[in-house]
């Protein structure tokens, strides 16, 4: 994702948004138009800078510690195929558990602090790391893995050497899908209960039908998402040089039809 197109899409939905607000004329209190919003966050800059700054810390350690987690877990059942074949469902059982459950569960095991909202982006960017690694690993080439069976590499040996940079397509894959969920983690978390963070804003705005500081809540956690993305794209960009990305629009057939 690049920051322009972030920033065109960002400002199309602005529009969007504020031209649905003078056509259907909604109250306020349902949606406010992005001026209010803006006025909201000019009014309390210090506020929402001061609470987005704990989401992003809760956002950027559950991230980095579900990455790790991911990779370990994906890593270690290639390595013990045995074990894997065992551990694999398990892994699926607990991804089925859904979130909204285990987020109170959390605040009651490890407290009303960061360490609950750390763990609940922890265990959402976890899977789709975890499954896109092992997939990749899984998808090696056969005649590859054939052509390596006749050397005197081992099973370790070709796992590091071959099939781990073989699947950093598929292990970049699941980290984009990863890094969206990454806010939805600490916000639920600091839905639940927490006494800092853009959730805990949030919670407190709408019990004093504060709509307006609720979608600017709601915004500063979409530029976080965005800016997480595009991170996550410049870091992982020079991971896979053999499969290098294709731009959409050097598609003959695009070309020419944006030529006419």
């Amino acid at each position: 994702m690049r920051a322009l197109h972030a920033g065109l899409a960002l400002s199309a939905l602005v529009t969007l948004w504020q031209a649905a607000v003078w056509l259907f004329d909604p109250p306020s209190y349902l949606i406010p138009s992005p001026m209010a919003v803006a006025a909201a966050l000019a009014q309390r800059p210090g506020l929402f800078v001061e609470h987005g700054l704990v989401t992003l810390g809760e956002i950027l350690a559950g991230f980095l510690s579900g990455t790790v987690f991911g990779i370990a877990t994906a890593f270690g059942l290639a390595a013990l195929p045995r074990v894997g074949q065992l551990v694999w469902p398990m892994v699926l059982i607990l991804q089925a558990l859904p979130v909204f459950v285990l987020a109170p569960i959390l605040v009651l095991w490890l407290g009303f602090g960061m360490a609950s909202k750390v763990a609940m982006t922890t265990i959402i960017i976890f899977f789709p790391v975890a499954s896109a690694f092992a997939d990749g690993l899984r998808r090696t080439d056969r005649a590859i893995l054939d052509a390596v069976s006749l050397t005197a590499a081992t099973h370790w040996q070709a796992l590091v050497s071959i099939r781990a940079p073989l699947a950093l397509p598929g292990l970049v894959s699941g980290l984009r899908v990863a890094a969206p969920l990454a806010p939805l983690g600490a916000v639920i978390g600091e839905w639940v209960g927490a006494s800092a963070g853009l959730g805990f804003v949030m919670v407190q705005a709408n019990a004093r039908m504060q709509t307006d500081s609720v979608f600017a809540a709601m915004a500063m956690l979409a530029v976080l998402t965005i800016l997480l993305r595009i991170a996550v794209d410049r870091l992982t960009a020079g991971l896979t040089p053999w499969v290098a990305e294709t731009d959409p629009t050097a598609f003959p057939s695009l070309r020419r039809r944006t030529q006419r």
